[in-house]
């Protein structure tokens, strides 16, 4: 049997590449996002009838860093400077990632609540390819947390 579009639309997984990322409030134009990911440290516990009763493990939650890279590439008239200057700040910032759906709204958005850039890395300068300038920014991210709209 035939389903309908909307059917469809909760069926199948939203693409990939119709994403939004803002940086405190401000959008800014990213051709990739890599690396966002929530973990729960573990430990095994063993105790003294471990061998009868089995061991058990226990979940910590400790706030760690992960990293996050960012890329895009370098366009004419754009502010090149913008990545540059968080990394000389040496603050922490906000950001937010939006997957949306085909008409642009957000439909699951994974929020950083502390992020900060440690590594902007220039592309790669070679005149025998006719590849994009593409630069990379590299960020230590705490508080992760994901909010379906």
């Amino acid at each position: 049997m035939a389903q309908t579009p909307d059917e469809q639309k909760r069926s199948y997984p939203l693409p990939a590449y119709n994403y939004r990322v803002t940086v405190e409030g401000v959008a800014m134009s990213f051709s990739e996002v890599s690396g966002i990911a929530v973990e729960v440290d573990t430990a095994t516990y063993r105790h003294g009838l471990s061998y009868l009763e089995g061991e058990r493990i226990r979940t910590f939650r400790f706030d760690s860093f992960s990293s996050v890279t960012l890329k895009r590439g370098v366009v004419l008239g754009a502010n090149p400077l913008a990545l540059y200057e968080w990394l000389r700040a040496k603050e922490s910032r906000g950001v937010e990632v939006s997957l949306c759906d085909e008409t642009g709204t957000p439909v699951v958005t994974w929020k950083i609540a502390r992020a900060v850039a440690v590594k902007l890395e220039a592309p790669g300068f070679d005149a025998s390819t006719n590849e994009m300038a593409i630069e990379s920014l590299e960020l230590k991210a705490r508080g992760i947390s994901i909010v379906a709209t």
